[in-house]
């Protein structure tokens, strides 16, 4: 019998009874066996996406374990919808302890969103962004927010001056500046947390080229050039390889202290040098508080030149 995500990322004997648990993305793929993993684990799940009828599903899957569980929905290209998710975690939690941004996609086609932002970069980097910061002050003592990132942040660099335009768009290029950005995101969100005096951490991981994720459907047919982004890490063939990515990140005991890292084969990795950019990485955390319209998020953090990891 096939091992699960729990087993192969060395948990299986995590307690995580009486944990709160948001893992967006979860009605398929990685996200769906990570939020149905951490339901065995004791925990207690919100499950989000954009199909009410897979929500349901594994929402149902879930309380078949004897697990708490709610479905929330949301679109993660409208800010409203991912206010909403926010206000109903608040509403419906003491607090949470793990936060997994893990909702994102590949888009074909170049458009922008209602404000005026490209589509991919706002789902996959803007969303979670404001998802984060809307739940900063709801994240429990030793809460964890982990970001479902991709090697395939590799050979970008940041260009903030191409979220608010599809002139030259493609679907790959667009797919692995937002995934340089979830980096960026995550090393930065550590930073502050740290100067802030939150006891909380925040980590990145890539999860493998999956098959099975879903991530495929996305894809405009053979690139295997952009496939060779993906560097992909030994032993990740499946989905469930990659929930135990996020599930090493989430309750693993070896990682608690452990904040601002890159995770690949469930063990620290070297980010690209675009992405070690600490003055980028603040660049980004401004550029998107100033496109969506809100303040700067746990104040403003001393830039730095790039630095290794």
């Amino acid at each position: 019998m096939a091992k699960r995500p729990a087993e192969r990322a060395g948990v299986a004997d995590i307690d995580c009874t009486g944990m709160q648990v948001l893992v967006t993305g979860s009605t398929s793929g990685i996200g769906r066996e990570a939020a149905l993993s951490l339901g065995r684990l004791g925990a207690d799940v919100i499950v989000h996406g954009r199909d009410a009828d897979a929500g349901a599903a594994v929402v149902s899957e879930l309380s078949g374990l004897g697990v708490d569980a709610a479905f929330v929905q949301a679109d993660f290209a409208a800010i409203d919808e991912v206010r909403s998710l926010a206000a109903t975690v608040r509403d419906e939690t003491d607090g949470l302890d793990i936060l997994v941004n893990n909702a994102g996609g590949l888009f074909r086609q170049g458009r922008l969103t209602d404000i005026g932002v490209e589509y991919t970069f706002h789902v996959n980097h803007l969303a979670p962004y404001l998802l984060t910061t809307e739940l900063l002050d709801h994240l429990n003592a030793g809460a964890r927010v982990v970001t479902t990132a991709s090697s395939a942040h590799r050979g970008t660099s940041l260009d903030l001056d191409r979220v608010t335009t599809v002139d030259r768009y493609t679907g790959t290029w667009a797919y692995s500046h937002s995934k340089l950005a979830n980096v960026l995101f995550a090393t930065e969100l550590a930073r502050r947390l740290e100067t802030t005096g939150r006891d909380v951490v925040s980590n990145c991981l890539h999860p493998g080229a999956i098959p099975g994720s879903g991530f495929s459907r996305f894809l405009p047919g053979p690139i295997p050039q952009f496939v060779k982004l993906f560097d992909a890490v030994p032993g990740i063939t499946s989905v469930e390889d990659g929930a135990a990515e996020i599930l090493h990140l989430a309750v693993s005991s070896r990682i608690g202290d452990v904040s601002g890292r890159y995770f690949a084969g469930q063990r620290p990795a070297t980010p690209s040098h675009a992405a070690r950019d600490r003055t980028a990485a603040s660049r980004l955390w401004r550029r998107s508080a100033d496109l969506l319209g809100i303040d700067v998020p746990l104040g403003d953090v001393q830039s730095s030149a790039p630095t290794e990891n």
